[in-house]
């Protein structure tokens, strides 16, 4: 008899799993629904069906009402935060998608997933043939498995699944039968469900008892045998321990109607499959069903803002039909000959406005070798030209260096390049991963998407010209940086791609991408968003290119000594910690650290724990803690000292440029949703300087050889400036007219002394509550950073919103602007969409409140320092200066001065930043300079 294969998914663990495994990054389609519950779980489906030959299929759910479980502990369950508003609205997408693939789906009230699927599991233990797979992350379900019932746990992270079967479960659980794995639950509780077990008593305690007395019955019929306060514990736990079991349980006949043959697997709707890929636009999950044909399209219009985008429906959108490069006229023409390039490069001299898009044979903007240049000004039209010399592009340096408008996808790239290569491309410019960034901020930005979703059209696949080793997946926009993506490589063999194929995918790139520009030129109107595209991130651009040009200066031994002081600093808190606990442990393991701080040493009642039931060590547990209990203090610098030593001390050294031994860090202009810069490989905005660790690592920073010296460049109290320009506090204006210090002048009101009186620890106090403001800060959260009661600090919030009214006006009229209108600006009209700004979810929308109030803030600063970036740069620029501007930290620039132009050049630098942007209310910005041979002396 063949044997029948029943695959039984838990599909509300199987979405949850999905929905938090993108919870940093979510999936959403183009009318900006979170589709990443759906994603993940067709995902799942579909290895299941295509890998697994299933005869017999169904989906298990949970329903709202309550279970036996509750009705005996009510507790049960109830530490979980409310179901995210995302993941609710995705649960019956689940559903319909079960019901396209003509899966059944078992719901019932009064019962879990778990005892539908348990019933039905043991249902088919007692007919014949069959064998049967829980498809589940859920350790509980390992009670079930038996010689024809196995788990079959998806993987993580892309990972192959794992499949759980009796030897699997006694290397896991250490227990001998399954159903000993409640056992081990009624006596180690389970965090993740709120079932309490027996305080004290982990997994390895629960594991030897439950081996030593073979059930939990049995050992609290012979608790004499057990010796000391383990015994006291079990015997005053007894009745939770029986409780706990109880709820641990899975039960095994549930009154369900559907008999084992009503699983028969069946063939799935095409139509109505191809109609939810379509509206959801799962193009991948579309092939790898219905083959490379197949194309989801996207549903949305530009013109559309996000606040009037379209709700999901019920109903699904109609197909939408994309075209290709084979079915749309087009011109695309060749320059590989000095004639033809010379031909190209008269015909841009007289263009007002083209795109141009670079090929290479690396990402790497320094080794990086120019193979050609596309170019388009007319839709449907492009040419390529080879470039296999210097004379090669310079036939192109008058028209990339003249007055005409510059468009590409991620211009910061091809600028980057082609300044190694002796060309400064000179603007304005447009660049489309910008401008759809401003437009769609929560959208993707690659050239693909956009094209598909603003155009209907397909671009050549990279898997036309280069075979992929690896999956599809989003990369770059130039040639190279796709198959990066695809191959997970850094090295490819562009040139043995036949150059007319090469030739016409650059040219079909470069004619998008000014197509692209045509439509988002109109839609940075609409969306309020031409100011900040035009007058600060454009220019911007050449800027970023010409400060990572430059890079700064390492001094290997300096960061080497740096390294050996760190390591000295990391033995003595590693000693003086296990002083302190009393025992020796690793300290980079959080499992154990959770042990010796909530086990061992108990530091408080009732420790969080995570959903593995693993004792919470995060920073923002820890921080709470660190006022209380010296040890949490110096575990919190030794992690500190420890990530910095792994981070720069050791990683620095290999991002040293061996063309001229700089290092030149990456700037992200709008990857933060403030606007602020990010920075990465590496990231050197992160660098604290209010830590020993991290001023020993920025005295490694030094000038370049020759007369220099390091200039520093901060804003002073920006971000509470502009809150006072903003919100038109008369008392925080006057200290800035004044040019008080505001910590200090907000301590005297606060505590109500004369500012002469104020002490260090009151200062200390304002200076937390002048920042926590600007974060959207709680009594509760201010408690916790000053270690004080909570009564305490909402009078302390209480009397500065007294003295400072104005600023809580502002905050409140924010917030309730940001209802009104689903977003926040900046002063420069930067917006920041908060669809969260109106949920249900108090937690939820208690973030989007704060994002609310920081934004604006934030925002402004980060347009304020954008701006005078362009500003400082083209004073350097225009004046032949032979200063250098290095980096961008926060509210700080960092330069290379030339000691001769040190007397004059520094107040035109301080002018520039300081005019860079006005603040309302004629609130006075201030820049702190400072000069040193490295950059800790400078700051």
């Amino acid at each position: 008899m063949p044997e029948k294969r029943l695959f039984l998914l838990d599909g509300m663990a199987l979405a949850y799993r999905a929905h938090f495994a993108f919870i940093n990054n979510p999936i959403r389609n183009s009318r900006g629904v979170n589709t990443s519950a759906l994603f993940g779980f067709t995902n799942t489906l579909l290895t299941i069906l295509e890998k697994e030959n299933p005869t017999h299929l169904a989906v298990a759910f949970d329903t709202a009402a309550p279970t036996p479980r509750h009705e005996a502990w009510p507790e049960y369950k109830a530490q979980r935060d409310e179901m995210p508003e995302d993941l609710a609205s995705a649960l019956p997408e689940v559903k319909r998608l079960c019901a396209a693939f003509n899966i059944p789906v078992l719901e019932m009230d009064g019962f879990e997933a778990d005892d539908l699927i348990g019933t039905l599991a043991k249902r088919a233990e007692t007919e014949p043939g069959f064998k049967t797979f829980m498809v589940t992350p859920d350790k509980d379900f390992g009670q079930l498995i038996s010689e024809t019932t196995i788990m079959w746990k998806p993987g993580r992270k892309g990972a192959e699944h794992d499949l759980i079967d009796l030897d699997h479960l006694r290397e896991l659980w250490g227990v001998d039968q399954p159903h000993q794995v409640i056992d081990m639950l009624g006596l180690m509780g389970d965090a993740s469900d709120n079932i309490p077990g027996v305080p004290g008593i982990g997994r390895k305690t629960a594991q030897k008892l439950v081996a030593r007395f073979g059930s939990l019955e049995n050992l609290l019929a012979n608790t004499a045998e057990v010796k000391g306060k383990l015994r006291e514990k079990i015997e005053q736990h007894a009745g939770q321990a029986r409780l706990s079991k109880q709820l641990a349980t899975i039960i095994l006949d549930v009154p369900l109607d559907t008999a084992l043959s009503d699983l028969e697997r069946r063939d799935l709707d095409e139509k109505a499959v191809k109609s939810l890929c379509t509206e959801f636009e799962f193009n991948t999950l579309g092939k790898r069903l219905f083959g490379d044909d197949f194309v989801a399209g996207r549903g949305h219009s530009i013109e559309a803002t996000p606040a009037e985008a379209p709700e999901s429906s019920a109903e699904p959108s109609p197909a939408a039909r994309l075209k290709t490069l084979s079915e749309v006229p087009h011109d695309y023409r060749l320059a590989d000959t000095p004639a033809e390039r010379r031909k190209l490069a008269a015909l841009l001299e007289n263009e007002k406005r083209f795109c141009f898009d670079i090929e290479t044979t690396s990402l790497d903007r320094f080794s990086a070798r120019l193979l050609g240049i596309a170019f388009a000004w007319k839709p449907g039209e492009a040419w390529y030209a080879t470039i296999p010399d210097q004379d090669a592009l310079d036939h192109f340096r008058p028209a990339l260096t003249g007055p005409a408008e510059k468009i590409g996808h991620n211009l910061k790239y091809d600028l980057a390049v082609l300044l190694h290569h002796g060309l400064e491309v000179a603007g304005p410019f447009f660049d489309t991963l910008l401008a759809h960034a401003l437009v769609e901020p929560d959208q993707r930005h690659t050239m693909d998407y956009l094209a598909e979703s603003l155009l209907g059209y397909t671009p050549v696949k990279l898997g036309d010209l280069v075979e992929a080793s690896a999956p599809a997946a989003d990369g770059g926009d130039d040639l190279f940086a796709h198959a990066a993506a695809r191959t997970k490589s850094k090295t490819l063999d562009v040139e043995s791609i036949p150059l007319v194929r090469l030739a016409e995918y650059a040219a079909e790139d470069a004619d998008i991408t000014l197509q692209l520009a045509g439509r988002l030129g109109p839609a940075l109107e609409s969306h309020g968003q031409r100011r900040v595209f035009y007058e600060i991130e454009s220019p911007l651009l050449p800027v970023l290119v010409a400060v990572e040009h430059e890079g700064i200066t390492l001094d290997p031994d300096i960061l080497a000594q740096s390294g050996r002081q760190l390591q000295t600093r990391l033995d003595e808190l590693s000693a003086s910690i296990k002083k302190q606990a009393g025992a020796d442990f690793n300290l980079n393991s959080p499992r154990q650290l959770g042990e010796v701080l909530f086990n061992k040493m108990k530091l408080v009642d009732k420790p969080k724990k995570t959903r593995t039931g693993q004792f919470r060590t995060d920073e923002q547990t820890l921080a709470a803690l660190a006022p209380h209990h010296p040890i949490v203090a110096d575990i919190l610098t030794y992690r500190e000292a420890a990530k910095l030593k792994s981070t720069y001390i050791d990683a620095l050294p290999g991002h040293v440029a061996p063309h001229d031994q700089r290092i030149h860090t990456h700037f992200h202009q709008l990857v933060a949703a403030t606007g602020r810069l990010a920075s990465t490989d590496p990231n050197l905005q992160n660098i604290p300087v209010r830590s020993e660790a991290g001023r020993e690592i920025r005295k490694a920073f030094v000038p370049r050889p020759g007369p220099f010296t390091l200039l520093a460049a901060d804003y002073s109290q920006i971000e509470l400036r502009i809150m006072a320009a903003m919100s038109g506090d008369p008392g925080m204006i006057e200290a800035f007219e004044n040019d008080l210090d505001i910590h200090s002048a907000t301590a005297a009101r606060v505590y109500g002394v004369p500012l002469a009186n104020v002490l260090p620890e009151m200062r200390g106090t304002a200076k937390m509550v002048n920042f926590g403001i600007i974060y959207g800060i709680s009594a509760f959260g201010l408690s916790q950073r000053l270690g004080i009661p909570r009564a305490e600090a909402a009078e302390i919030i209480e009397t500065y919103f007294a003295q400072y009214p104005q600023v809580k006006a502002f905050m409140d009229r924010t917030i309730e602007e940001a209802r009104q209108d689903g977003f926040v600006e900046t002063l420069t009209g930067r917006r920041r969409y908060l669809p969260d700004i109106a949920s249900s979810n108090q937690n939820v929308r208690g973030n989007a409140e704060r994002a609310a109030i920081n934004t604006p803030i934030q925002g402004s600063a980060a347009d304020m320092i954008k701006l005078a970036m362009t500003r400082v740069h083209n004073l350097l620029r225009q004046q032949n200066r032979r200063s250098a501007m290095l980096l961008q930290v926060h509210d700080e620039l960092v330069f290379d001065l030339h000691r001769d132009e040190e007397h004059d050049l520094v107040p035109r630098i301080v002018e520039a930043m300081q005019n860079a942007l006005s603040l309302p209310n004629h609130v006075p910005v201030k820049v702190d300079t400072g000069t040193g041979p490295n950059w800790l002396a400078a700051h």
